[in-house]
């Protein structure tokens, strides 16, 4: 698609007129359109700068109508569309048909032509012009949001109808020989460059009560936030909290919440979340979002209204994520919980008298985010006593209870499954909290009757749809997980009310029966699900049994049955991922505190060659067992019997327990980086023990709660309590050792007096510190010379640097001679009574007068003389 071009020397005619160009390059010129050319629908030359000028000029009386006449033969000449070309002209054009629209409404429908002629694909007669005029071509699409500010609603409008077809582009009707359309993004992405996106939210201020063009504008953010770039832009510019103060205003189509609630969706996704929360975490979009929830919840009927309304409470759940947000100001946590208790606890408030939900998608819907908001806003304690008067624990304690067969309900039996599966994942965040009410409403009986109820025969189909019933599917194995994870939240507590009451009620012999059960019900299908049933009753009973002794004698020999049923476990398993791994840490944890400490369970643990499998354990190498594995067998070996079990125990070829526990230190020493030489010696004999880590650790200060590297290491390698178990075992007479073992076995005999070694150091630089303080206070040359080391300290942990306009405050004492710097305490003696007079002695402010000798201010008597008459010069 070629264009007809002139020579710089032509003179091109035209119905403006002759004129001469003096520019040296080749433009395009004025021409007529004949119906041949028409028809083949070729691009003929205009010359876009003699238009310019013509717009330009402002002294001619007709001069209007032939800016018009020209105006329009330049839309008819581009009627196929804008070359990339051409475009920074003809905007130049457009932005001047623009300013002549308020003194000149004539203006509006060529300006009108021209900006629906931008809706078309721009074109391009090279491969290379789309990079070529990337730059005027985003310059020019930036301009039609700068155009909003004109005061034209039909050109505003047709702006935005402009951008819209950005986003659906229609071919043109004629194919232009020697051009090519720009690619189908090509003004998406140019729009993204010019920034248009800002420009569009800044437009909604100025069309506060014009509904149509807010509506029009609204549309085209719907479709510019579909990415991110624009979203970044649109979030600079404040456009959630701009959009979100709206969302109620009049509007009878109900597009304005659709569409605002579609572009604060698409901000929160393609922008950074935590910028868009923190927009609309202001009392005025979380009071205007709750008059659009309660209007939508009360009066919206419609799918579509529901539809709209869980929208808006999905973005109300989001903001209530951060905290300092003002849910419960706004008055809409209250409202919350009331919409979301108001099946389950009868109210009498007038915002829900006579409102019931349906079974529809949309109301099912509602009731999860409404249970799902709750355990969010639960988070914020200044909303516990909200949860109290709204009877939130009472509601979901509705659900914890068997279905019964002919009871009517709102709900579908696989809708009640799944809001029964909710409400108990719900009780589990927020029960924990609110004691009181779930004491009161006799919480631990019901989850006992209804754990019993999961272990029984019952004829129940589960669904098993949701993400709360999975791997629950024809049985009852989803409510006995959620089940129990709420019974070891509460047990977690460590409140020794609900942890009594639970055991005088018989938990302990029933979660063990459960788990027994479970053992017969493994198979593939339901393997991680039991799995992590079994895990969280050992959890539970860990709880319950923890540091009391009755409790662990209840346990007893049937809990250790369960525990050494697990230990059992092909170790193959432990790599499946399937839970075994985290079931065997319960185990562990279990046996620390539902055996040790208990002598009949110790015992019992042992004749079932309970060591035996622990050191089975232990000799599979793996680290995240080792530690809780040693830690077991340092406590069990305080009792008697545990170290002939250790001694008679046999490995993989024939290895000891003795030599395990050297193999276990050496390898070690050799992940924490100890220096040793090829046979195991000590290398650096001055830090025996000394590790990579700690060679690389910087001195770094520690709050007074946190435990020090020299803790730390105690408690996270596992040395110490390798040389506790081998202690225990004498280092004497230990079988199957070889001469390496045996010099390592030195080592580790040797490890508390090289942590001795440790404190002897520290006492040394104590003393040496010592000796320099004195040094100071008895030699003046010594105490100048420390006052100089002291000051270059202190001056080079300043900042050599400023910044501007900054008031510098010397901090140092001129000729004060210590080096010791004073605390943040002074001592300040009181001012005897005699200097004073006592507390009421100097009340009379007027009559005070210091004294000459000096010292606190005394009461003295002032006669009051009058001053002599001044003449006043004549």
């Amino acid at each position: 698609m070629s264009t007809a071009e002139a020579p710089a020397t032509a003179e091109p005619q035209g119905p403006g007129g002759r004129g001469k160009s003096s520019s040296p390059r080749r433009i395009p010129v004025v021409g007529l359109v004949t119906e041949d050319e028409d028809a083949q629908g070729a691009l003929k030359p205009t010359d876009l700068s003699h238009v310019t000028k013509l717009l330009e000029e402002t002294d001619k009386d007709d001069l209007e109508e032939k800016q018009l006449k020209f105006v329009k033969k330049l839309v008819q000449y581009y009627q196929n569309g804008f070359p990339l070309r051409d475009l920074a002209q003809i905007f130049k054009i457009l932005n001047l048909c623009a300013g002549k629209i308020e003194n000149q409404p004539c203006f509006i429908e060529p300006a009108c032509d021209i900006i629906k002629l931008c809706g078309l694909p721009f074109l391009k007669k090279k491969v290379s012009d789309e990079t070529t005029y990337a730059e005027d071509t985003a310059n020019s699409i930036a301009l039609l949001g700068d155009l909003m500010k004109v005061p034209s609603s039909e050109l505003r409008i047709q702006i935005c109808k402009c951008i819209v077809d950005f986003y659906h582009a229609e071919p043109p009707k004629k194919h232009i020989t020697g051009y090519q359309q720009a690619s189908s993004t090509y003004k998406i992405q140019m729009a993204e460059v010019g920034g248009l996106a800002k420009m569009m939210v800044q437009s909604l201020a100025l069309l506060e009560n014009q509904l149509v063009e807010k509506l029009w504008v609204l549309k085209v953010l719907q479709h510019l936030s579909t990415s991110e770039v624009n979203c970044t832009l649109m979030m600079k510019a404040q456009a959630a909290s701009g959009i979100c103060i709206h969302l109620n205003d009049p509007d009878p189509s109900g597009q304005l919440l659709f569409r605002s609630s579609e572009i604060l969706w698409n901000l929160l996704e393609k922008s950074p979340k935590e910028e868009i929360i923190q927009q609309l975490s202001n009392l005025e979009c979380l009071l205007t979002l709750k008059e659009v929830f309660k209007h939508l919840f009360m009066r919206g009927f419609s799918h579509y209204d529901r539809q709209l309304r869980n929208d808006v409470l999905v973005i109300t759940t989001i903001i209530a994520q951060n905290p300092e947000a003002p849910m419960i100001e706004c008055g809409f946590t209250k409202d919350l919980i009331l919409f979301a208790t108001f099946n389950e606890v009868k109210s009498q408030n007038p915002l829900v008298k006579g409102l019931k939900l349906s079974n529809s998608y949309e109301d099912f819907e509602l009731k999860k985010l409404l249970f799902n908001i709750i355990v969010i806003l639960s988070k914020d304690l200044p909303t516990l006593q909200l949860l109290i008067d709204g009877k939130v624990v009472l509601a979901l304690f509705s659900y914890v209870k068997k279905p019964e067969k002919h009871k009517i309900s709102e709900w579908s039996a696989a809708q009640y499954e799944e809001l029964q599966l909710h409400a108990i994942a719900t009780l589990s965040s927020v029960a924990p909290l609110l004691i009181e009410e779930y004491m009161s409403c006799q919480g631990n009986a019901q989850i006992l009757a209804f754990l019993e109820w999961c272990e029984s025969e019952d004829s129940f189909f589960s669904h098993g749809n949701s993400f709360h019933g999975t791997g629950g599917r024809g049985n009852k194995f989803a409510h006995m997980r959620y089940t129990l994870r709420l019974l070891r939240a509460m047990v977690y507590l460590e409140d020794e009310t609900v942890n009594k009451d639970l055991c005088e009620k018989g938990t302990i012999q029933q979660l063990i029966g459960i788990f027994k059960n479970t053992i017969s019900k493994l198979n593939d299908k339901e393997e991680a699900i039991i799995l992590e049933i079994q895990s969280d009753i050992l959890l539970t009973l860990s709880g319950l049994c923890e540091n009391n002794i009755l409790r662990k004698e209840i346990f007893g020999t049937e809990g250790v049955d369960i525990i050494l049923h697990v230990m059992k476990t092909d170790p193959k398993k432990f790599q499946s991922g399937l839970g075994y791994n985290v079931l065997l840490f319960s185990t562990l944890d279990s046996i620390w505190c539902c055996v040790l400490a208990c002598y009949a369970s110790e015992d019992y643990f042992l004749e079932k060659e309970g060591i035996f499998l622990l050191l089975d354990l232990l000799a599979l190498n793996q680290k995240k067992f080792c530690n809780l594995i040693l830690g077991i067998m340092v406590e069990f070996c305080d009792n008697p019997k545990t170290v002939a079990h250790v001694n008679a125990w046999r490995g993989k070829k024939d290895q000891t327990a003795a030599s395990l526990l050297i193999k276990l230190w050496r390898k070690e020493e050799k992940e924490l980086g100890v220096k040793r030489d090829k046979h195991g010696m000590i290398i650096d004999t001055k830090r025996p023990l000394f590790t990579s880590f700690q060679e690389e650790q910087k001195i770094m200060p520690l709050p007074a709660n946190c435990p020090t590297i020299a803790v730390m290491d105690i408690a996270e390698n596992i040395r110490a309590k390798i040389y506790a178990v081998l202690g225990k075992l004498d280092f004497e007479n230990l079988p199957g050792l070889s001469t390496e073992d045996f010099v390592t076995l030195c080592i580790i005999h040797r490890y508390l007096d090289f942590k001795i070694q440790a404190t002897h150091k520290q006492r040394e630089l104590a003393n040496k510190s010592w000796e320099n303080f004195l040094a100071r206070t008895s030699n003046a040359k010594t105490l100048k010379k420390a006052k100089r080391l002291q000051e270059k300290a202190i001056k080079s942990s300043r900042y050599s640097e400023q910044p501007p306009n900054a008031i510098v405050h010397q901090t140092d004492i001129k000729g004060l001679n210590t080096t010791v710097p004073s605390g943040g305490v002074v001592a300040v003696e009181s001012t005897p009574v005699r200097l004073v007079g006592g507390p009421l002695a100097d009340t009379d402010i007027a009559v005070k007068k210091l004294p000459i000798q000096g010292g606190a201010l005394q009461r003295v008597k002032v006669k009051i003389v009058d001053e002599p008459k001044k003449s006043v010069p004549t």
